[in-house]
């Protein structure tokens, strides 16, 4: 639900009207967003739009760096072409096309993929994208090599994510990979403090100060908090409600808080529902680093060939 509110200004100043949205996100739940082209789609729910996804676009470009070159390595030697999937605003997909490699990519948020179809085009790049959500993927073509960095589990529940590695499997050619990371549930302490029942009650946690604002190209500056709200060991979820916020000329222009609930798997678990799937040859690999996983590793990845 979106709510216009209006700021009141001090004497002789304008006034601001912004916009507050709350999104509480339930697993499975669908929201209505608005395509490409017009017309209006129900999808997942998740809390990759708006100002929350205007944020990753402008600031995270250089998040993790090291997943590029990792990521590319799988997709020159297992070959092309290959599918990004939740490829947000092309962080890892528009340096791969500027080195002329073969990848699509698709993402749930239509907001995402029109900020990486404007960053693409900004490049002279006319990428192959797709709004899709993991568990409901289905391209016209088959990959040599399907990468997933950072997003299987957020906003989903565990039947979609079971889905979501059989569509993977179906949509890779015999003899392809699935590259697919995961953040262990303990590299987090601030989140895992929470598993016992004697810290729980402490949630939600309360709302942080803000943020340091941070300016883009055309002005307007963007903060971006967030903090855990639920945590469900039993179902292995977590809540996190994110703060954006947008200010023009020192004043609030436009404010959100989104919610998503975020599956947390461990590693012999994700081997079994690879399993599942159909994936019968995995090896598991430490954080982007291309040696045996250790307890002190905060991602785990997994490399699956059909």
């Amino acid at each position: 639900m979106t709510v216009s509110m209006k700021v009141m200004a001090p004497p002789g100043e304008r006034e601001v009207t912004f916009l507050r949205a709350r999104l509480r996100l339930d697993p499975g739940r669908r929201v209505a967003v608005e395509r490409e082209g017009g017309g209006i789609e129900e999808m997942p729910e998740t809390w990759h739009y708006g100002l929350v996804a205007k944020w990753w676009s402008e600031f995270n470009d250089d998040f993790r760096a090291q997943e590029i070159p990792y990521f590319r390595r799988f997709i020159e030697h297992d070959g092309q072409p290959a599918l990004d999937v939740a490829c947000g605003t092309g962080r890892l997909l528009l340096p791969y096309l500027r080195a002329g490699l073969d990848v699509d990519g698709c993402d749930i948020s239509a907001d995402m993929i029109a900020l990486c179809r404007e960053k693409a085009a900004r490049e002279g790049l006319s990428p192959t994208l797709f709004v899709q959500a993991m568990h409901e993927l289905d391209p016209p073509r088959r990959y040599r090599t399907i990468f997933v960095c950072g997003a299987f589990g957020l906003g989903s529940t565990y039947e979609q994510d079971c889905e979501a590695l059989d569509r993977f499997y179906a949509h890779l050619e015999p003899g392809g990979t699935l590259v697919l990371d995961s953040e262990v549930p303990y590299a987090d302490t601030g989140q895992w403090r929470y598993w016992p029942k004697s810290e729980r009650d402490a949630l939600p946690e309360a709302r942080g100060p803000a943020r340091e604002r941070r300016p883009d190209a055309d002005g307007a500056e963007y903060s971006l908090r967030s903090r855990i709200v639920e945590l469900d060991p039993l179902a292995q979820r977590v809540a996190l409600e994110m703060h954006a916020e947008m200010w023009r000329d020192g004043a609030l222009v436009e404010e959100e808080d989104r919610v998503l609930d975020i599956r947390l798997y461990f590693k012999n678990e994700l081997l079994l529902m690879l399993e599942r799937a159909g994936f019968d040859d995995v090896e598991v690999e430490g954080d982007h680093n291309d040696a045996p996983p250790t307890p002190d590793d905060d991602f785990l990845v997994f490399v699956a060939r059909k």
